[in-house]
């Protein structure tokens, strides 16, 4: 493909010719797909898991109440609402509704989505309700009444934008949105971090930090721990770097922002007395992706000896971790199956000790829900796996767990396995990839493996309903492979596939397709596979390096143009993942990694669907769109649907959210069943 775009039209977001163009594409899709008798059953099918009100509701507490946003087939937009733990506990809790998005859509005629809130403690009485319009990244701001459930109306409001917000006290609030040139960087994310106080016009708030016109982001937030309260501004280099600054209190001689000498590449924070760090190269003598406490003013003295949480080795990596009041607990990965611990500091703060908090089935995945790490013990764990619908564990750390809540089983496992492979990529690399299928299938059959591959994202064992109902129940095998440049392995997983590496990710990627095949679990032309975000340039990657070893290719929100990517929308922020197109050291490898300038006439690839959102604020939806328009203009086959809300999830409602999922399993079944390779042009 030459240098001169001929689809640059089409990323005009909202533009009349790109929009026509969309529509067109949107018809011509739902055409050839929606109207087989199997769609409306698959969408139905969707539809009922995706509102099933015996799933359960995931609660975070704020104060004697727990919080959930929940939608469903009546509340499709979705409804704020909280009860009580003794509530909670029954079978059918008595929710007290905070805030209506249906009601509140219809009332000002806008497509409101839930973008999450922040809660001021310890009186838990005022809220920073986040809204998004069409799910996208950039929302509003309003200040929320828990206690008359209205909005303040002389309260905090703050108009669209990416915004960074939290609270300080009752009366002042750290900010970081759109002030003008100079306050946002290329990706439209916050600069500057400001004190703005009640009662005071936003563009008036006291500027405490300037992030430089290269960096990433800024933010500000405030510690409100009794006995530790301070205030921190991280600045965020690009996406692996960032620099992490006490703010001294006012009248400190010279500079009031201290900056917290750890390495730029490191996770980093301070809780209580300890400074936790998570090194992302090797320091100190430490590998990376070891958790270390140091005892914060020591460190701030010259003292560097910590104490190590977890060190990992070439099996196990860290998972996460979370406070409770007096404990810490440990999530950590083997070979991609989930362990977690509970520590404990001794009376003076060293001296940790461990133990098991919860058995976890083999193969299956156990993540913390909610701790309230100021307010005593408490913690949720959710465990489930590709089989085993959830359960919800409530405890407190030092005592016994209950079963608090037990998901139902939404589609009929009998029959179906899970066995864990491990594929050797070309360099050697033994890669972890999950079969879930028929454990008596005599011969090769329908298979669809997703991946992902970037951004030090794991992807683990869950119990996916929609899989199950539309893929697995119908007797399709699930693969999900644990690839290169993902975090399942620790920072050195994610770096294997950094920059010009990245072809080591499509390498793994390549390697379990024809494992699979090898292993006589499928064949070429019954295996789909699928991706969104990163995991579509994963896609797009697979289709014009390796047609030849699948049937089928869905990429959801996909990134493909890599030599523009960082002038759309949030690109500018994932150089530091995959190199800067204007830098003629990356140039070139960007070039042979993009889809976009690699798409051919004379090879044949496999029928692709391509779906993406005008709304979508992070990966522009020119990507997909450039890419369908080049497929088609080579005389490839390709079948594009947008919708125009759903952000950068595709959907913000369970009807989307089915109707997405109806097109890609409809897709995918006429083209990798047998029948359908008898017939398909």
């Amino acid at each position: 493909m030459s240098d001169e775009d001929p689809y640059l039209w089409l990323e005009d977001v909202t533009g009349g010719p790109a929009l026509a163009w969309v529509r067109e594409r949107n018809a011509e899709t739902l055409d050839a797909l929606a109207g087989t008798p199997g769609f409306k059953v698959l969408e139905r099918e969707v539809r009922e898991v995706l509102d099933d009100g015996a799933r359960i509701p995931y609660v975070f507490r704020r104060g004697r109440h727990l919080y959930d946003f929940w939608q469903d087939a009546d509340r499709v937009r979705g409804v704020w609402r909280r009860t009580s733990l003794e509530e909670y506990r029954k079978d059918r809790p008595a929710w007290e509704t905070v805030l209506d998005l249906d009601a509140l859509s219809e009332a000002e005629g806008e497509d409101w989505a839930w973008a999450g809130s922040e809660v001021l403690a310890p009186d838990h009485r005022l809220a920073l309700v986040m809204l998004s319009r069409g799910g996208a990244d950039a929302c509003v701001v309003r200040e929320f009444d828990l206690e008359s459930l209205e909005f303040v109306g002389d309260g905090y409001a703050v108009p669209e934008a990416k915004t960074r917000i939290g609270w300080i006290d009752r009366d002042s609030v750290w900010i970081g949105t759109d002030f003008g040139p100079g306050s946002v960087s290329a990706s439209g994310y916050p600069l500057q971090v400001r004190r703005w106080r009640r009662g005071t016009p936003l563009e008036e708030a006291e500027l405490v930090y300037q992030g430089r016109a290269s960096d990433l982001s800024a933010v500000g937030w405030h510690d409100d721990t009794p006995g530790f309260t301070r205030d921190f501004v991280s600045q965020s280099l690009d996406f692996w770097n960032s620099r992490l600054f006490l703010l001294l209190p006012e009248g400190t001689r010279g500079e009031r922002l201290y900056r917290i000498d750890v390495p730029d590449d490191a996770a980093k924070y301070v809780h209580r007395q300890w400074l936790i760090v998570t090194p992302r190269t090797p320091w100190l003598g430490h590998a990376p992706g070891t958790l270390l406490a140091f005892d914060f003013e020591d460190y701030r003295a010259g003292v560097r000896e910590p104490t190590v949480l977890f060190a990992p080795d070439g099996h196990t990596a860290l998972a996460g971790h979370h406070w409770t009041r007096h404990h810490l607990i440990l999530a950590t990965r083997a070979d991609v199956s989930s362990r977690i611990e509970i520590l404990t500091p001794g009376a003076d703060g060293d001296g940790w000790t461990r133990a098991p908090l919860a058995d976890v089935p083999p193969l299956s995945t156990a993540s913390v829900v909610c701790t309230t790490p100021d307010e005593g013990d408490e913690y949720f764990l959710d465990v489930s796996g590709f089989l085993q619908s959830a359960t919800l564990y409530r405890g407190v750390a030092d005592g016994p767990g209950e079963a608090l809540k037990r998901a139902p089983a939404l589609f009929d496992a009998a029959g179906l396995g899970v066995r864990q492979y491990f594929a050797a990529s070309a360099d050697g690399t033994r890669v972890p990839y999950f079969v879930v299928g028929p454990e008596d299938r005599s011969g090769p059959g329908p298979a669809l493996l997703y991946g992902y591959g970037g951004f030090e994202v794991s992807l683990v064992p869950r119990y996916s309903p929609v899989v199950g109902r539309a893929w697995l129940a119908r007797g399709g095998t699930y693969v999900v492979a644990a690839i290169r440049g993902g975090g399942e392995y620790g920072p050195a997983w994610h770096q294997a596939a950094l920059g010009a590496n990245r072809v080591r990710a499509f390498e793994d990627f390549a390697a379990v397709a024809r494992d699979l095949v090898d292993r006589g679990i499928t064949t070429a032309p019954q295996l789909g596979i699928e991706g969104g975000s990163n995991g579509g340039l994963l896609m797009g990657a697979m289709l014009t390096r390796h047609p030849e070893l699948f049937g089928a290719v869905v990429a959801h929100v996909p990134l493909l143009d890599m030599l523009r990517f960082h002038r759309l929308l949030a690109g500018a922020s994932w150089t530091a993942e995959y190199g800067d197109p204007d830098d003629p050291a990356d140039r070139p490898h960007l070039a042979a990694l993009s889809p976009y300038h690699q798409a051919r006439a004379d090879v044949t690839y496999p029928p692709l669907l391509l779906l993406t959102s005008t709304r979508d604020d992070r990966v522009h939806p020119g990507h997909a769109r450039k890419m369908a328009a080049r497929l088609r203009e080579l005389g490839q086959r390709v079948h594009f649907h947008e919708h125009l809300g759903g952000g950068h999830a595709g959907a913000t409602d369970h009807r989307q959210t089915a109707f997405n999922e109806a097109l890609v399993h409809t897709f995918l079944w006429e083209r990798l069943t047998p029948s359908a390779h008898r017939t398909a042009p």
